[in-house]
């Protein structure tokens, strides 16, 4: 058959992911990269650091997902041949959802049952399975939950073609992703391309993360010797395939949660596989630009086991082997302004020889590179990403839009003569919130929203930044909005004193829970907690029926030690509220420091059916919290029930 390209809607078991955070997010969550000790060689280069943030600002976090899945009707792409079908979900990041080798009948990947939103990407909100695309911010990226642009085009072999794209507002940069099956491939193609048109060096972060199987005696191939590697604190470089004693090319041997960042050489091909006992698998290989590979695991003990059934249903276990620009997820890579990075890959099945389980690991690796060598021939890789330039400048049919930002953008450029984006790629229109910016760039006025609606988007341009403070003290002097704005913007930027004199100038204008909310954040970062405790207060005096404002201040109510006060705001809450499983664990917590640990532990000891569904990855706060309250009691921690056991995240010892 003649390869095909239909778009329909299928049905997934999905968990609600309800709003977006009212509020921005402004304190952040605990970011593993920011707090690491690097001992590596001096010609290891892996940027280490650069590129850290503290906070997914200017997005907003998505916390108010609910934890049971219900029946629902999803967007798909669909991509089919006689060899391959492949399938994506464009409204929740362009998700290569599902793989199917149709000559084995069997799914290359690990595809979840239920699309279960959980606690570990830069918005909070994420789902295992399939295969996700990063870009820009290190971790999962900003689109996890989000409608990409979504288009169609032929390319010049009458072959259909689908694109997703979109505009990242943190680095400003474009990316677009080209995906196609030949008539005779056996293979998925993928074409990127990342496009920094700005006038700055920026950093840049790109990895594919594919979730597979996690097959029993099964192993991953990879071309490299040695790898980079961290125990949540220290980054080192090991040699493999043994660490510690572990084959770790056999992932089921692996005892606790880890990375290896492997170190390709500049010359060997960059491929990576991974193959059941039988040596059937997934064998992932790409052109010299995305450069790196990395293998994910769980581990093997209760917490890992606790991290894996959080995750899903029935679906199984998994692990991640990703592709990535850089060596490894660190830092970032430095991105040349007015600069395009392009690149291929190809997602295929693989079968070894019978024998392949006989081998050593190094023998393995050198049988499979002169495979991908002679098959994939990597120079030839090279020439088809030359050869589709064509097609990938060439403008599609728009079938799905994404966000408004690109065609926000595109307006700014316009009026600063500067040059366009991508003119190949269709923005669509700019929404409501996006034309208050627009607006103001036309008129000098902000416009001013009531302080009982939640504020329209944030903005991380500096030049619009540097114009609404030209008229903070004429134009917009009276307006609220105007000064809650620079607060966001100045507190983003690290100038936490000169954001709390604009909180304190918009409450003087009028007061609202939003500034009351930033102004408490300033409070906490300068460890004046009876001043925050004050101002979240007065802020959930009018928002006690916003569940995310409602954790949000809570949050902050334990970063500034105001247990009596969250007491005190948790008796107000609906039942509703009350009964929310981060709500509720922050009330425990709060209980636990005002003379009730008794009683806070006997709740946690008996409830067999109590969940964290928003328990954060890396985040040991239940653990924690268990430890303290035997501790308390018992003068020690005696040990932790497995069904609180998650500390192979953080291998962290209680005692």
């Amino acid at each position: 058959m003649k390869p095909i390209l239909k778009f329909k809607t299928e049905k997934y078991r999905v968990c609600s992911l309800g709003n977006e955070c009212s509020v921005p997010d402004l304190l952040g969550t605990r970011i593993l990269q920011n707090n690491l000790e690097f001992h590596l060689e001096e010609n290891d280069e892996i940027f280490e650091g650069y590129g850290t943030l503290t906070s997914s600002y200017p997005y907003r976090q998505y916390n108010c997902y609910q934890a049971k899945p219900e029946e629902k009707e999803m967007k798909t792409a669909i991509l089919e041949n006689d060899y391959i079908r492949a399938i994506f979900l464009p409204e929740l990041g362009g998700r290569l959802w599902t793989l199917i080798d149709k000559i084995s009948g069997q799914n290359l990947l690990y595809t979840n049952d239920v699309i279960k939103f959980r606690n570990l990407a830069i918005r909070n909100a994420w789902f295992s399975g399939g295969v996700e695309w990063n870009l820009g911010i290190i971790g999962h990226t900003p689109f996890t939950t989000e409608q990409l642009f979504t288009a169609e085009l032929t390319d010049e072999d009458g072959n259909p073609v689908l694109r997703m794209y979109e505009y990242e507002r943190v680095r400003q940069v474009e990316y677009q992703m080209d995906f196609w099956l030949g008539e005779n491939d056996h293979h998925l193609n993928c074409r990127m391309r990342i496009v920094n048109s700005g006038k700055e060096v920026v950093p840049m972060y790109w990895w594919s993360n594919m979730a597979v199987p996690e097959y029993d005696k099964g192993r991953v191939i990879v071309p490299a010797s040695k790898a980079f590697t961290s125990d949540a604190k220290d980054v080192k470089k090991v040699d493999i395939p043994y660490v510690d004693g572990i084959d770790i090319s056999r992932y089921k041997d692996i005892p606790a949660q880890v990375d290896y960042f492997f170190d390709i050489a500049e010359k060997d091909p960059k491929y990576i596989a991974n193959v059941d006992k039988n040596g059937y698998g997934l064998l992932h290989v790409s052109t010299r630009r995305l450069r790196s590979r990395k293998l994910f695991s769980w581990g093997n003990n209760q917490g890992s086991d606790n991290w894996q059934q959080f995750l899903t249903e029935n679906a199984g276990r998994y692990v991640e082997i990703q592709a990535g620009i850089g060596k490894t997820q660190y830092g970032c890579i430095p991105m040349p302004p007015h600069s395009a990075w392009e690149w291929m890959e190809q997602y295929s099945a693989i079968q070894l020889d019978s024998h392949f389980n006989e081998l050593s690991f190094e023998e393995l690796r050198n049988e499979l590179t002169n495979y991908v060598k002679d098959k994939y021939c990597p120079d030839e890789l090279e020439k088809v990403l030359q050869q589709r330039k064509k097609t990938a400048l060439c403008p599609g049919k728009l079938v799905y839009s994404g966000s408004g930002y690109g065609s926000f953008k595109q307006y700014c450029r316009e009026i600063e003569n500067d040059r366009p984006l991508s003119e190949h790629l269709d923005y669509g229109e700019i929404n409501d919130t996006q034309k208050i910016w627009a607006d103001f760039l036309n008129t000098g006025i902000l416009k001013e929203p009531s302080t009982e609606d939640v504020p329209g988007d944030f903005i991380c341009d500096d030049e619009i930044y540097r114009k609404l403070k030209g008229t903070i003290k004429s134009i917009n002097c009276k307006n609220w909005y105007a000064y809650y704005q620079m607060g966001i913007y100045e507190f983003w930027k690290g100038e936490i004193e000169t954001a709390r004199l604009h909180f304190e100038e918009s409450l003087n204008r009028k007061k609202s829970p939003w500034a009351y909310h930033g102004l408490g954040c300033c409070n906490i970062l300068d460890k004046q907690y009876d001043l925050a405790i004050e101002c979240i207060v007065k802020g959930l005096a009018t928002r006690k029926d916003d569940l995310s404002y409602v954790k949000e201040s809570f949050r902050l109510l334990l970063k500034a030690e105001g247990y009596q006060a969250l007491l005190e705001q948790y008796a107000d809450l609906s039942d509703q509220f009350k009964a929310e499983s981060r709500i509720y664990f922050d009330y425990l917590e709060a209980m636990s420091h005002t003379g009730e640990a008794n009683k806070v532990y006997e709740i946690l000891k008996s409830n067999d059916t109590y969940e964290l569904v928003d328990l954060r990855e890396g985040d040991s706060s239940i653990e924690r919290l268990w430890v303290e309250l035997e501790t308390t009691l018992f003068g020690r921690c005696r040990s932790i029930p497995d069904k609180y056991n998650y500390s192979s995240i953080t291998k962290e010892v209680f005692s």
